[in-house]
């Protein structure tokens, strides 16, 4: 094995060269990327769409079972993921690190190369960022710019009574992926000898570790003329998340415990977990699938997207949010999903 190389050698502008040397510019609204005090944009006539997000170690990764460079994708791809539920197409992003002496030039290499891959398959410029120490481990913070047409923009407040509610994937397979991984990690801890038993959760895991954004939903949108009257993604769980739409939006929302999409995998993970499959499809998170609602007319046009579930419909505030079960009986939603404080 080669001898790695602390960052202290590179330092940061050479730590900044070789990021660069890597970068591939894909879009004509790039003027000027990574080498200048800013980036240089010019959209022409769309609108731009900025969103931001940070990850930190220990609070939201754990380098125990998260390789850096599916960490360096998942980054990408969940603020991707928040371009996507403004409808819009995401064009650039900066990349701003804080790192501990602990790392190597190498380790930050494996980093970014799962930025870049995720920068390829989503098509976005890196176009630049800052690099820091830090004392409290690594945090990544990825601000994203995307473009939409004048008026094509999905807001959380648009939706309306008697639209359609649609929901893209499966969920609760990253909230599993998660449990099973921790429960890895114990074992390992207990007897560092043991490997890790992951075989039969590979889905799951990689819902976990390596999600995408479902940017291949808003091409389909598009290409069969649906606009959604609202969307969000759901990072933080389909009960919070609908919540916020309705919040937002002044109505109410009727859901169909029957039409909520799972993966098999889920499902028996559930059962070996003791948990119920409805809680971790409403509440886990991180699944990052899109959340949106239709007009009742657009009905015909959902066929052609095999991958949106119709989970429910929108109804007037005064009936409150609730899960309906097949017996037709309905109970309040709610909120046990990931809170940040």
């Amino acid at each position: 094995m080669s001898e790695l190389t602390p960052l202290s050698e590179v330092g940061e502008f050479g730590l900044i060269r070789r990021i660069k040397e890597k970068v591939v510019l894909q879009h004509i609204s790039t003027i000027k990327g990574i080498g200048d005090d800013a980036a240089v944009l010019e959209p022409e006539e769309k609108q731009l769409v900025v969103t931001s997000d940070m990850l930190l170690e220990g609070v939201h990764f754990d380098l125990t079972f998260c390789p850096l460079k599916h960490l360096g994708y998942k980054a990408v791809a969940v603020n991707v993921s928040d371009i996507a539920a403004m409808n819009a197409k995401p064009t650039q992003i900066t990349v701003n690190i804080a790192v501990g002496a602990r790392y190597t030039v190498e380790a930050i290499d494996e980093l970014y190369e799962g930025i870049r891959l995720a920068c390829e398959n989503y098509k976005v410029d890196l176009v630049g960022g800052d690099t820091t120490s830090s004392r409290a481990g690594l945090v990544i913070s990825i601000t994203a710019i995307g473009e939409v047409a004048k008026g094509e923009a999905a807001l959380r407040s648009g939706a309306k009574v008697n639209d359609l509610i649609c929901l893209t994937g499966d969920i609760g397979a990253a909230y599993m992926g998660l449990q099973v991984l921790e429960r890895e990690k114990q074992a390992f801890m207990a007897d560092p000898e043991m490997q890790p038993q992951l075989d039969k959760y590979e889905y799951i895991v990689g819902r976990q570790l390596k999600p995408e954004a479902r940017m291949d939903v808003i091409h389909e949108l598009k290409e069969f003329g649906i606009k959604p009257t609202s969307m969000i993604d759901v990072s933080d769980g389909l009960a919070s998340e609908l919540m916020h739409i309705c919040s937002q939006s002044g109505v109410g929302a009727t859901i169909y415990r029957e039409n909520l999409p799972a993966d098999n995998q889920m499902l028996e993970a559930a059962m070996e977990f003791n948990l119920d499959p409805v809680m971790c499809m409403l509440n886990g998170g991180e699944d990052y699938e899109l959340l949106f609602t239709v007009p009742l007319e657009d009905y015909e046009k959902l066929k052609n997207l095999p991958d949106v579930s119709l989970i429910g419909k929108i109804t007037e505030a005064s009936d409150g949010v609730n899960l309906a079960n097949k017996h037709g009986q309905a109970f309040p939603l709610k909120a046990q999903g990931w809170t940040h404080f």
